[in-house]
This record gives C-alpha cells, sequence and structure tokens, in this order.
C-alpha cells in the first residue's frame, strides 16, 4: 500500500495556502508547546485535508459537486471548500452532531442529512451514486492524508529539535499525515497518538499489529465525538509505519484539559481537541523539553463547554 511521502504534503502546502492559518506553537509551559488549530478558518484542522482533496478535482469533476460524510469538522471543512470553489456538497452527520457544527455546516452553504452514526458512510455512497458527485472521505484518501500533513510540516519549521509530537486518533488521517512529515524531517522525534479510553480502538489495533474493530455503541460514549470513528487500511498502514505508540485518556482528563486550555492559552477547545494536552497533563513531569500536542478543534457547543470549565 502506498504511503504518503513528504513531496506529497510539500505540495499540499502549496495547494492550500490561500485557505488555511499557519497556525503558531504556543508555549504552554517549559515542555510543551501547543499547534492550535482551533483557530483556522472551520474551528479545526480538517480544513487542510478537505480543501486539498477538492483543490486536486479537475474542474469537470469538482462541478459536478461533492459528498462527504463525517462527525462535523470534517463537514464543516468540505462546506467550507466547497464554498470557496462555487461547487455543491452535501455532508451527511450523525444525528447526535454537536448542534453548533451542523449550523456552521450549513452555514457554509451545505445541504446537511442526519443520520445514525452507523449509517453515515453507507448514505454518503449512496449520494454520490444518486448525484455523480465525488464523495471526498474525512480520512481514508491521500490527498486528505498529505493535506492534514502540513501541520507536521509547520511544526517541524518552528521547532526543528521536536521530542516528541502528541496527535489526536480517530480515523488517522490528521496522524498518518503529522507522522508521515514528522519522521521525514525529524526522525529521531516521536509521535505519539491520543484516544478517549471509551474509543480506543486505534490503540489496541497498534498492539495486536491489525485493526480491531469495535462497536459503534461503545465509541459513542466518549464526550470527545470528534473521535469516534475507526482507522482504515491505508490509515493504519500509515500508523503502523511511523506511530511510535498510541496512549488512552480519561473523559475526567479530557475535561481537566479543556479547563486549563480556557484557562492557560485562552483557547476555547472542543473535548477532541484537548486530549492530546490531556495526555501530557497524565505526567507533564515525564515528557522532554520540546514536546507539542495538537490542539485539533475548537467547535464545542457552548452549554458543554460551560459545564466542562
Amino acid at each position: 500500500m502506498a504511503l504518503v511521502t513528504i513531496s506529497d504534503i510539500r505540495a499540499a502546502a502549496s495547494l492550500i495556502a490561500p485557505a488555511v492559518v499557519r497556525t503558531p506553537l504556543l508555549r504552554f509551559d517549559d515542555r510543551l508547546s501547543v499547534k492550535p488549530e482551533s483557530l483556522q478558518p472551520v474551528g479545526a484542522f480538517k480544513i487542510r485535508g478537505a480543501y486539498h482533496a477538492l483543490a486536486r478535482l479537475s474542474d469537470e469533476v469538482r462541478a459536478r459537486g461533492v459528498v462527504a460524510y463525517s462527525s462535523g469538522n470534517h463537514a464543516q471543512a468540505v462546506a467550507f471548500a466547497a464554498h470557496a470553489f462555487g461547487v455543491p456538497a452535501v455532508i451527511v452527520v450523525p444525528e447526535n452532531a454537536p448542534a453548533v457544527k451542523v449550523a456552521a455546516t450549513r452555514a457554509w452553504g451545505a445541504s446537511v442529512e442526519l443520520v445514525p452514526m452507523a449509517e453515515r458512510e453507507s448514505r454518503a455512497h449512496e449520494l454520490v451514486d444518486s448525484l455523480g458527485a465525488t464523495l471526498i472521505p474525512p480520512f481514508d484518501h491521500p490527498d486528505v492524508i498529505a493535506g492534514q500533513g502540513t501541520v507536521g510540516l509547520e511544526i517541524v519549521a518552528d521547532q526543528p529539535k521536536v521530542d516528541v509530537v502528541l496527535v489526536p486518533v480517530s480515523g488517522g488521517g490528521l496522524i498518518s499525515g503529522v507522522a508521515a512529515a514528522v519522521k521525514a524531517l525529524r526522525p529521531a522525534a516521536r509521535v505519539v497518538g491520543v484516544e478517549p479510553e471509551l474509543a480506543a480502538d486505534a490503540a489496541e489495533s497498534l498492539r495486536a499489529g491489525e485493526l480491531v474493530g469495535w462497536p459503534a455503541a461503545e465509541r459513542e460514549r466518549t464526550s470527545a465525538d470528534g473521535l469516534r470513528a475507526e482507522p482504515s487500511e491505508l490509515t493504519f498502514a500509515h500508523m503502523r509505519a511511523y506511530v511510535d505508540d498510541v496512549v488512552t485518556v480519561s473523559e475526567d482528563e479530557i475535561a481537566g484539559a479543556v479547563r486549563r486550555l480556557a484557562r492557560d492559552l485562552r483557547l476555547v477547545v472542543e473535548p477532541s481537541g484537548a486530549v492530546a494536552v490531556a495526555a501530557y497533563l497524565q505526567r507533564a513531569e515525564e515528557w522532554p523539553a520540546r514536546t507539542v500536542a495538537i490542539v485539533s478543534g475548537g467547535n464545542v457547543d457552548p452549554e458543554v463547554f460551560a459545564r466542562m470549565i
């Protein structure tokens, strides 16, 4: 299975530059810096992969429209990219997606269909067939992975001697791209994925050396709604090649990280976006001096954020 290369990621960086914010590294404490992808125009890193995937389509194909399935952040990213290119988009999201994510997706002009979580992907494929549109998957595509990998490109540019990069894991697109970039540019660095304990299928898969599925009902238990997807064969191949470990965090630890990011960095962060910082806080004194945590998104319903802080 062909893996995304550093050349692919560098090419993606050029294509997405007009639309994507080059987020800074913010000092959290003496050991940790955070990469606040919550500051992107759609509030999450997903804009990188979605915009890159649409940019790579021919004008003729793109004009027929795009379809996506998502727990929320990829939905907004595809809607944003479709709006930027002036093409129609239909997005399938789970019925329990945060209202703030659904509203933001519609605000970019996309049509939204709400379905049970387990039916998102099948419904998206039905729409592709009926509309003649192109599917923009949330993680299972080289163009999406290359776009997400630009996060890693920027981390090494800003911290050339980075020792550890902590990355949230769901379907695996972000960690696949980030790990490919970091390992190419800074081979000595460790790339560590972070999952909620209640949706730890990637951690179990990496230990087993093969994909281990968790039922959707189990993965739905976590407050980190953006981390309920499962890795694909493509993203798992990247993880096996480049990722050093995947660790887990509890729901209380996630909420604690949301509070710390709000208090110390004045960042509004969704539970999914806080897991990398939660992993750091589990044993802050044990991480090396040049650790970076990716804050993947900030699209959180106000009432959920209020409860957490």
